[in-house]
């Protein structure tokens, strides 16, 4: 335990960081497999499902939660993810 008294705010803080991080984190998971699934399924909403997943990775790097690169590669590898999805649909 720190005796500091800016570290153990500090420490309040990081844990309210982590918390909303794991939050959107989890979210994002939910997201991608949610548009992954809607395609492979050959849904109506699929679109929208997979623009909502993209916004929320966006979102996510805008915030400080994702690194840029990495929203970028996750959107790259959900596209790729879809369109085979959809592809073995069809």
């Amino acid at each position: 335990m720190a005796n500091i008294k800016s570290q153990i705010k500090r420490n309040r803080q990081n844990e309210v960081r982590r918390l909303r991080n794991r939050k959107l984190r989890s979210e994002l998971n939910t997201r991608t497999k949610s548009a992954v699934d809607a395609a492979a399924d050959g849904s109506d909403d699929a679109p929208a499902t997979l623009r909502d997943a993209i916004s929320r990775i966006d979102k996510a790097a805008q915030k400080g939660v994702l690194p840029k690169r990495t929203a970028a590669r996750r959107k790259s590898r959900l596209m790729r993810e879809v369109a085979a999805a959809s592809a073995d649909q069809v």
